[in-house]
Formats: structure tokens, C-alpha cells, sequence
């Protein structure tokens, strides 16, 4: 009931819509009208009343539900079910345990993770209220080989919201957003399977939005940044997520259907960070120097070494650095 008295404000906005024609609406007493308003007010919306007049929605608090980013969505399914949270150990972790009982497209945002995890199992800063901390619940029928190239789909579509809000970035294949060779954005796909069949993924999706200087440890400083410390002003996190889960889906449904990724690579491709540069590839405890030539059309790294061997680099077995730091 809250959620449709939220509905009916924010379709009235500007303008005060009386307790009784909310009450009327939706069948409910005006005291229940005024309880549901209270606890809007207490999850941060700014509602005036006015003897006689009714209410009027002021202003929305920056939350990252369902009702605050639909607005924004042009979806079919990725992200039209949405469990919002305030705190959580990580997004991936509750997605797996839901996974199996959950349709595909469906997302867990949390406004803050206490045991954030990138890739290779590193530690993701995750503070409250100034990132975009969410995992995507995908159920696609394909090999599990294919699976890599998801997270290639992520990258793709978070430089494309970026782009979209006015903000330019690089993808460090596979699974990382940089802007001015720092890192904003890492990108996580997990998957349980079973022989050729795949029961779920879930992409875990970390970007650093609203965070400050502070926010980040002396160890992170060097590699890392958030949007806000880029632009110098804070940035409307709602808009951003609806933006990239909008590109999401536009790149997921040809893959899923076709296994057409032929879009994502060439966002890739353009965009790449690597192509061109010498880098240091760390396959376990061995590491190797070679020029990155290219991405292919299996989304797979082509890579010179110094003998003059060419080899393609799949991206569940290396992690890629620069000669002389993360890129």
C-alpha cells in the first residue's frame, strides 16, 4: 500500500492530492493514509501536508529501490524485481542463495556490503549510500564455456550508462572500468552448473559513485577513484543504475538468443584500455610481458609476447597489469 501511495505522489507531483482522494483510491482510511505517509518520511521522502490541501512530495531520498530508479528503466526484465537492502555482506552472496528460487533479470542492491569481493577474491570497498553495489540474477541456456563472455556484456553496458550520463571511460578487459587509469568499477559473474547446463549467474556489479577521498585506504589511493572525485560533483546514483541496466539487457537478449556479442565487442574494442600497450600478464605465479594486439570476436585477449608468439588469452585464467602498476 505504500508503494502505490508513493505512486500517486509522484504522479501528482507539484502539486498537494487530498488524504480523502488517496483514501478513496486505494480503499484505505485516512489513518492508515497518514501512518503509510509517516513512513515515507522516515525512509527519507520529504512530504508536505497542509490542512485541507492534502499532501505534496517534495523531494525523494537518493535510495536505490525499485521505485525510485523504474522511472529511469526501459527494460523488458533485467531489473523490474528489485530487493533493495540496506545492509549486506555482499550482493553476490544473497543472489546465490536466492538464485534458484528467483526469474532472471531479477537485482539485489544494497546500499552498503561489509565483505565486498572482486575477482580473484580481492576486497571491494563497499561504504554506505555512495556506490552502486548490485548483482544481477541471469539464467541463460548456453555452455557454461560461454559464460566469460557475460562479464564482457557487463563492462560494455556500464560504459555505455557512463556515456550516457556525460562521463567517458575505458574498459580494462575483462571485468574493469577506469577513468584516468584509475579504477571506478569492477565487475564479478559467478556461476553454478552442471555438466552443459547452466542453473544460474550472477553478475556482481561494483562501481565507485559518491565516495571521497577518504573513503578509500593508502593501499587504494594510487588505482583507485569514484565518479564524484572525476567530475567534482555527486552524481545521481538512481539514474545511473537504470542507465546501465538499460544497456544490460539491450546487449544480454542477442547473446542470449543468438549468441550474438558482435555489439559488445566492438564497445569493447573501441574502448579498450589494453590494445596497443605493453602488459604484464599473471597466469598463477608465473608472469609474462607482451603487447595487447586485440580483443576477438570471442571476446578472447590477442597477445604478442616478445618471442613473437601470438596467443589468445582467456579471461578466467590471468589477471593483466600495467609494466609498472595496475595499468
Amino acid at each position: 500500500m505504500r508503494k502505490k501511495i508513493l505512486a500517486m505522489l509522484k504522479r501528482n507531483e507539484d502539486i498537494f492530492i487530498s488524504g480523502e482522494k488517496i483514501s478513496y483510491e486505494l480503499g484505505i482510511s485516512r489513518s492508515a493514509v497518514w501512518k503509510h505517509i509517516n513512513i515515507l518520511r522516515e525512509e527519507g521522502y520529504e512530504i508536505e501536508s497542509m490542512p485541507k490541501n492534502g499532501y505534496k512530495l517534495l523531494s525523494c531520498p537518493d535510495i536505490l529501490t525499485l521505485e525510485e530508479i523504474k522511472e529511469y528503466l526501459t527494460t523488458d526484465f533485467i531489473g523490474r524485481k528489485v530487493y533493495y537492502l540496506d545492509t549486506l555482506t555482499s550482493t553476490n552472496m544473497k543472489a546465490k542463495e536466492m538464485a534458484f528460487n528467483e526469474e532472471e533479470g531479477t537485482i539485489i542492491i544494497a546500499e552498503e556490503q561489509t565483505k565486498g569481493k572482486g575477482r580473484l577474491g580481492r576486497n571491494w570497498v563497499s561504504p554506505k549510500g555512495k556506490g552502486i553495489w548490485m548483482s544481477i540474477i541471469l539464467k541463460p541456456e548456453m555452455a557454461p564455456s560461454e559464460v566469460a563472455k557475460l562479464t564482457l556484456i557487463g563492462a560494455a553496458a556500464v560504459n555505455k550508462g557512463l556515456e550516457e550520463i556525460g562521463i567517458g571511460s575505458c574498459i580494462k578487459w575483462p571485468n574493469d572500468i577506469l577513468i584516468q587509469d584509475k579504477k571506478v568499477c569492477g565487475i564479478l559473474t559467478e556461476m553454478s552448473c552442471e555438466l552443459n547446463m547452466i542453473n544460474y549467474v550472477i553478475m556482481g556489479i561494483g562501481i565507485n559513485v559518491n565516495l571521497d577521498s577518504e573513503d578509500f585506504n593508502r593501499k587504494l589511493i594510487d588505482k583507485a577513484t569514484s565518479l564524484k572525485i572525476i567530475t567534482g560533483s555527486k552524481i545521481d546514483r538512481k539514474r545511473l543504475t537504470a542507465k546501465i541496466l538499460n544497456h544490460f539487457e539491450d546487449l544480454y537478449i542477442p547473446f542470449k538468443e543468438r549468441g550474438d556479442i558482435s555489439k559488445t565487442i566492438h564497445i569493447s574494442r573501441e574502448n579498450s584500455i589494453l590494445i596497443g600497450r605493453e602488459i604484464r600478464i599473471i597466469r598463477e605465479d608465473t608472469e609474462y610481458i607482451g603487447q595487447a594486439l586485440d580483443i576477438d570476436d570471442e571476446g578472447q585477449l590477442i597477445v604478442k609476447y616478445k618471442d613473437g608468439k601470438v596467443e589468445e588469452v582467456f579471461s578466467g585464467e590471468v589477471s593483466i597489469r600495467g609494466l609498472k602498476g595496475y595499468i
